[in-house]
């Protein structure tokens, strides 16, 4: 699927600009993370850019949360299972059903640290992303009261299930984000 065709998708479901830059902080850290492993930057990416896409239309009812994005995807005549599975995962966290294969973990734990990322970012003075460091990430790291929501454990399973170790994962979603910070505001 084209990068645009997914963008598409999104936009005419997803209203929220904060939703949507989210989903565009998890596609670039998703290409990063393609890019460290030599797994396919676009496959990634768009599985990183729709993981979220029908929240608006199933956070009230969370059991179906990304089973309608892969609907909709479908129903445009995408038949890439990888693609399709990957953003069906999503869904699978949330129903405790962990991941199978390396870009679903990748997901799984570069989800949360992108609002960790971003939460970093706007209690630092200048709000901006390219003065973040990992050493700003990490000091904020076991402060549970700081950002309360992310679940850091969920984070920390790059060490074992993606063999990365946490201040390495962290700089690479870190610089992912950094090329983007103007779409993302920060």
């Amino acid at each position: 699927m084209e990068r645009n065709k997914a963008l598409g998708i999104l936009h005419s479901k997803m209203q929220s600009p904060n939703l949507r830059k989210h989903c565009y902080a998890v596609e670039a850290v998703m290409r990063a993370l393609a890019e460290h492993f030599n797994e396919d930057q676009n496959l990634w990416g768009i599985v990183g850019l729709l993981h979220d896409g029908d929240y608006e239309f199933t956070k009230v009812d969370p059991t179906n949360h990304a089973k309608l994005m892969v609907k909709w995807v479908a129903e445009t005549g995408e038949k890439d299972k990888e693609l399709l599975i990957g953003i069906e995962s999503h869904g699978w966290f949330h129903e405790g059903k962990l991941p199978q294969t390396k870009m679903q973990w990748a997901l799984y734990c570069c989800d949360e640290l992108t609002g960790l990322i971003v939460a970093v970012t706007l209690v630092r003075p200048d709000k901006k992303l390219a003065n973040v460091t990992v050493e700003n990430v990490l000091s904020k790291w076991n402060s549970k009261s700081f950002a309360a929501g992310v679940k850091r454990e969920q984070i920390e399973m790059c060490e074992e299930k993606l063999g990365v170790k946490l201040p390495d994962f962290i700089a690479i979603a870190l610089k992912a984000m950094q090329g983007i910070a103007k779409e993302l505001g920060l």
